[in-house]
Order: C-alpha cells, then sequence, then structure tokens
C-alpha cells in the first residue's frame, strides 16, 4: 500500500510518515544490489504490532545517510544502513541472518533486511562477488530467485541477469 507511490516516482527518496511523505534525494553511488526473499512470508501488520517502540533506544541515523548520499560515499553509506525492524522479524525467521552472513562473507558492504522483511539486500561494490553470494544464497536454498540489479545514475532501478 504505502510503498506504491514510491515505487511510481523512482530514484532515490526519503520516506517519511508511514511511507506516503517522499523527498526526492542524492542518487545512490554506483553499487550492484543482491536482492534475497527467504522462502518464507511474513505479515507487515504483525511485525507492526510487535514491535515496542518505548523499548527502542537507538535509531538508524537518517542524517548520517542523506549525508553519505550528498557526499556520494557508498562506503559511509552502507556503514550507516540498520533496520529495527529486523528486531522482531529476525528470530522468527533464522534464514534472514543466514542470507546476510553469506553476502557479508562474499564482500557485501552492508547486507540487512528489507522494510518488514523477510526480504534481504546487500550492496556490493563488485559485480562479480554479488553473484557468488547470490550463488551461495540458490546452493544453500535459502531464497529461490535471488536477483541482482544497480542502480542507474538517476537513482531508478535497472534488472540484473
Amino acid at each position: 500500500g504505502a510503498d506504491v507511490p514510491y515505487c511510481i516516482m523512482k530514484g532515490t527518496a526519503l520516506a517519511e510518515g508511514i511511507g506516503e511523505v517522499l523527498t526526492q534525494i542524492h542518487p545512490i553511488p554506483s553499487c550492484f544490489i543482491l536482492i534475497a526473499k527467504p522462502n518464507v512470508s511474513v505479515s507487515t501488520k504483525k511485525v507492526f504490532e510487535q514491535l515496542e517502540m518505548e523499548r527502542i533506544k537507538h535509531h538508524p541515523d537518517i542524517l548520517g545517510m542523506l549525508d553519505a548520499l550528498n557526499a556520494n560515499d557508498l562506503h559511509k553509506l552502507a556503514a550507516k544502513c540498520e533496520n529495527i525492524l529486523e528486531r522482531v522479524t529476525g528470530p522468527k525467521v533464522p534464514d534472514i541472518a543466514k542470507i546476510e552472513r553469506i553476502m557479508k562473507e562474499n564482500g557485501a558492504l552492508c547486507a540487512i533486511m528489507s522494510g518488514s522483511g523477510p526480504s534481504v539486500f546487500g550492496i556490493f561494490e563488485d559485480e562479480k562477488k554479488a553473484y557468488e553470494a547470490k550463488k551461495e544464497i540458490l546452493r544453500q536454498k535459502l531464497s529461490q530467485r535471488p536477483f541482482v540489479t544497480r542502480p542507474y545514475n538517476n537513482g531508478g532501478l535497472r534488472n540484473g541477469r
């Protein structure tokens, strides 16, 4: 629902509110992104119902991420990647951590769950390493259709192999 405007907008955007307030921002630096969905599904509604916001003291550094994008610094951006919803979904879906580990072992600058999960994405500088991680995820049968993509210079995504 709320992410449909983002998908139509294309490019890199800051999403606020419940995802409906979008602001175009500097595009992500050139890289390769591996996306893998574990062989299960989760209910976004249930994830948010189980999230105990009052217990969360540390939040992702959004301003730091924006600074990294503005500086065109992929390493700085990757160092800021985190997802508080992984606290809820991660323990219920152990394959999330397995996929993240494979991505990092194969050169991902960061690997985290996307949104409420269970999909995981990894950011790679090296295309070959992204495909090696994809091959290992498939070998371990952790995802049926992982795929590699890369951003266009304007921030829009192009499907990979």
